[in-house]
């Protein structure tokens, strides 16, 4: 507990003490701010590749890839293209595996657009409210449900533009349900794709849409459409976002990451005395 000051010392203290803190004390965070400024930006250049693959150093990269993901494909659990397209919905800022645990009932219940609108936001809510952002989900799945009763007789479009008119489905989502549902080759680019890319200098780029069109120009035609799946797959459980385990890597030789980890030494069990 703080002590105060006795009464009569309180009113020839606070006039002198309250200037001289509101004076000084906007210099402060400012110093610190450009401190803790520096190593972000050290960090930022080491996770970059210092250039971009060539177009061998890519196929060799993607090769190596589809042998460590022989059987890749979405992790997303779906049946239809409707419900392919409301678990990506669902999946934005949560991870697949929660999405999967909650899928099962919601899809049981409604499984098709018109069932979906007659569950309605309360009645979807009650199936997701263990993911981010549900509220806000759960009011999308209904509303483009109701969309696609609309403009597309209850059936998933085949088209970016038509995809992306929906609620709550933007350019990766579309790009997903494009790739997996329709057989189009696009390259999603979720937040592993974009890290891996940069990384390795596959396919540089500032924003998302920058790494996808780097994507599409330099993977070989008949690559791009699996190596969505491979690169989700290799960024999510290898390339990892706060260290790269390099060491399990099977496409570390061409990769042109400039601070590849090295396996973790194990330390020996202490003996007892």
């Amino acid at each position: 507990m703080v002590k105060q000051p006795p009464p009569s010392s309180r009113r020839t203290m606070q006039p002198a003490t309250s200037k001289r803190k509101v004076a000084a004390s906007p210099k402060k965070p400012k110093a610190a701010a450009k401190d803790k400024a520096a190593p972000v930006e050290d960090a930022k250049t080491v996770t970059q590749a210092p250039r971009d693959m060539t177009k061998e150093e890519i196929r060799l990269f993607l090769t190596d890839l589809s042998h460590a993901w022989p059987n890749a494909v979405t992790e997303l659990h779906y049946t239809t293209p409707f419900t392919l397209l409301v678990a990506v919905v669902l999946s934005a800022q949560a991870t697949d595996a929660s999405v999967n645990r909650v899928t099962p009932g919601l899809f049981a219940d409604a499984p098709t657009p018109a069932a979906m609108v007659q569950l309605g936001e309360e009645g979807v809510g009650e199936h997701i409210r263990t993911i981010g952002l549900w509220r806000n989900k759960a009011k999308n799945v209904v509303e483009l449900s109701r969309q696609l009763l609309e403009r597309h007789d209850g059936q998933v479009p085949g088209t970016r533009d038509q995809l992306e008119a929906l609620a709550g489905v933007g350019r990766k989502t579309a790009n997903v349900v494009l790739n997996v549902a329709f057989n189009q080759p696009t390259v999603p680019v979720d937040t592993h794709v974009f890290r891996l890319a940069n990384r390795t200098g596959l396919g540089r780029g500032k924003t998302v849409e920058a790494v996808e069109t780097a994507l599409e120009k330099r993977i070989p035609p008949e690559m791009i459409r699996d190596s969505h799946h491979w690169m989700i797959l290799q960024g999510r459980y290898v390339c990892k976002a706060r260290k790269p385990e390099c060491w399990r890597c099977a496409a570390s030789v061409p990769c042109l990451f400039p601070a590849k980890t090295d396996r973790p030494v194990s330390k020996p069990p202490r003996q007892s005395t």
